[in-house]
């Protein structure tokens, strides 16, 4: 029996063998613009570049918005993440006068590629899936790191030299110019935002998380106040092995994400969800980060509508489906999003056409719900009743 998502993805990273870039201990070439800052041992964490062993533009390398709607493949995604070699050295989170980390902020605020030339103590060796952050290839202790001259963000530029600026202000403003995702996350995590007696290296797994929900609560506050949606919609999109639906319900804010992983591993079939009321939710989602970049993808599309609504969003990852971080169920959310929906007059109808669309039966949603069930059972004389409904 499979217990949990964290132990289930434990499980499914541990079967991924995938042969990453070999490098040596010596490598010239260009960062994305890309950096790493671990987790393991914190507050003293292992930070550094990474870097593709090419010269150029590398900036697809480490560009998660574009991939999706470009339509990079999977296969294509995992060539690029294994092509960059991530150098590390430990430092204290609140360092930041580290020649190493004065270097990761240059690169986190470039505008484009950095050519780079690094030195490790060892060949850089293995590779890193996760749920949380995109994948890397090898990795090693770096002992000399150099970079050309950097061009910055105008936008980064400016909140770097804002001193007095709350990193949550500063997270708020960028997104709402319009600077992706990644760039603000990496600006956030290497401590160049912020006031300046609070700034400090944040991990890219915490700093990811840290961003969506910084983003999706100041939403959150916007849409309370709007109108609320007149029919039930249902959003949907397919890339990357994975379906997502996103059903919109004429309700005051509220939110449930629930996710099955059919014959990932072999015959399995689980689902993993949570959900929060109208009144918030307090504890660390059990599900992961992809619990709030879902939830912040949903609140943009909600807040440029200027609309409210419960949402309710049902994912399936299929057999091939490997962990690539967030993004991808950001970007997923975001490209369904972006479709014209389909409309419906009751939540009954909703259902049934997302039933057709699912592999595994909605029922399995429903009873593993929280949110839905008490949704159906409010507009309905009974539960059963919809589970005798013809889906």
């Amino acid at each position: 029996m499979i217990g949990g998502k964290t132990a289930y993805l434990k499980k499914l990273t541990s079967k991924i063998h995938i042969k990453s870039i070999d490098v040596g201990t010596e490598l010239d070439g260009s960062t994305p613009p890309s950096v790493f800052i671990g987790s393991w041992n914190y507050p003293k964490v292992y930070a550094g570049p990474m870097i593709a062993p090419q010269q150029g533009n590398t900036s697809i390398m480490d560009m998660p918005e574009s991939w999706i709607p470009s339509n990079i493949s999977q296969e294509e995604i995992i060539g690029y993440r294994l092509n960059l070699v991530r150098g590390k050295q430990r430092v204290e989170i609140k360092d930041l006068d580290n020649l190493l980390v004065e270097k990761l902020q240059e690169i986190s605020l470039a505008k484009t590629s950095i050519e780079s030339e690094a030195q490790f103590l060892k060949k850089p060796k293995g590779s890193s899936f996760s749920d949380e952050h995109t994948p890397h290839g090898p990795s090693a202790l770096i002992e000399k790191f150099h970079i050309e001259s950097v061009r910055w963000d105008h936008w980064l530029e400016k909140v770097f030299y804002d001193t007095d600026l709350k990193a949550a202000d500063a997270v708020i403003d960028l997104h709402s110019k319009g600077l992706p995702f990644s760039s603000i996350q990496k600006a956030f995590s290497v401590g160049s935002m912020g006031v300046e007696k609070n700034r400090r290296l944040v991990p890219t797994r915490w700093s990811i998380t840290a961003c969506d929900s910084t983003v999706a609560d100041k939403l959150l506050k916007e849409v309370r106040y709007c109108d609320i949606i007149e029919t039930y919609q249902v959003y949907e999109f397919s890339s990357l092995n994975n379906y997502y639906a996103v059903i919109l319900i004429p309700s005051e804010w509220q939110y449930e994400w629930m996710e099955a992983f059919l014959h990932v591993l072999g015959n399995e079939e689980v689902i993993f969800s949570d959900y929060e009321t109208n009144s918030g939710k307090k504890e660390y989602s059990k599900v992961g980060g992809c619990y709030y970049t879902c939830k912040m993808a949903v609140l943009e599309k909600l807040a440029r509508d200027k609309k409210q609504a419960t949402a309710i969003i049902l994912r399936e990852a299929y057999n091939g489906y490997i962990p690539l971080g967030v993004f991808n169920v950001r970007e997923n959310v975001r490209s369904a999003l972006n479709q014209n929906p389909v409309e419906f007059d009751d939540l009954n109808n909703a259902l049934d056409y997302v039933s057709n669309k699912l592999k595994l039966p909605i029922k399995r949603f429903i009873k593993k719900s929280n949110l839905l069930q008490e949704l159906i059972r409010s507009r309905q004389t009974t539960l059963d009743a919809f589970f005798n409904y013809s889906i």
